[in-house]
């Protein structure tokens, strides 16, 4: 599969499933599957680093390199289950992407869904900026970066440049929580997207995401293990313009991604309804 080849689905079906052949090996072994994961993942990363190097890393090339993480999940066992784009389809210009964050996946594989519609670029964690390999691609997306250890300074790091690249056409994608987690918990989920979005008068869309097929590593929390038999959901909402309190808004989101979670049978934080 081309980018062009999923770029046609996302914006003609509204949706991508990844094929339901059997991959017995590593569906019976799950460390087999950890082992092909992370060296065809280092693989991918290491190419697309040395790319970020000599050229201008965006669009389809950006895309293309997060294909080929798409697919190094799919040939580890793992099975997307892409849903919800027809709103996003029919808009036009930029949004702000509000989404819970589960794994390291979730940065690596948005990009090729979301580069169909618009530009995009990720607020992310500072630290990100210096990880060997890895932080040469997350500075050549030219991200927001925060340090997630003064929220009055993020929130106006977030609103100053987040409001220039939006002018430019720039749609951005905001993981609200303090930490990558398995276990959706609101009392963590800021509303920072929400309020970039009314500042900037575009809708914000929210994104449920259960990517726990990698999990969260207890040592190199970026290299937990890899289960075959939990398939990986992305289901995006409809754009929602800011008016009002924003509050509602952030609220809505909230019980998207909670509606949602709990039916792919992900755990939600037991204080939440």
């Amino acid at each position: 599969m081309t980018t062009d080849h999923l770029w046609h689905l996302l914006k003609t079906e509204f949706f991508y499933q990844s094929s339901q052949k059997r991959r017995f090996l590593v569906e019976r072994f799950h460390s087999w599957a950890t082992l092909i994961y992370y060296t065809q993942l280092f693989n991918v990363i290491l190419a697309e680093s040395l790319t970020a190097r000599k050229m201008p890393y965006e669009g389809k090339t950006w895309a293309k390199g997060s294909l080929g993480i798409l697919k190094v999940v799919e040939s580890a066992g793992g099975k997307f289950h892409i849903s919800g784009l027809k709103a996003l389809s029919g808009h036009k210009g930029p949004v702000v992407y509000v989404a819970n964050h589960m794994s390291l996946l979730d940065t690596l594989v948005l990009p090729c869904i979301l580069l169909a519609f618009s530009k995009v670029t990720f607020v992310v964690k500072e630290g990100l900026l210096k990880y060997p390999v890895l932080g040469t691609i997350i500075r050549a997306i030219h991200p927001i970066a925060v340090t997630r250890e003064n929220p009055r300074q993020d929130l106006k790091t977030v609103l100053n440049q987040g409001l220039t690249l939006i002018s430019s056409g720039c749609s951005i994608i905001i993981f609200p929580q303090a930490t990558r987690s398995a276990i959706f918990d609101e009392t963590t989920f800021n509303s920072l997207g929400v309020k970039l979005a009314q500042r900037a008068n575009v809708p914000v869309v929210p994104v449920a995401l259960k990517t726990d097929f990698q999990g969260n590593g207890k040592i190199i929390k970026d290299m937990g293990p890899v289960d075959p038999s939990k398939k990986l959901y992305i289901k995006f909402g409809e754009p929602m313009f800011v008016e009002g309190k924003a509050q509602v808004i952030h609220q809505k989101i909230i019980a998207f991604i909670s509606k949602n979670l709990n039916a792919w049978g992900a755990q939600i934080h037991p204080n939440m309804p």
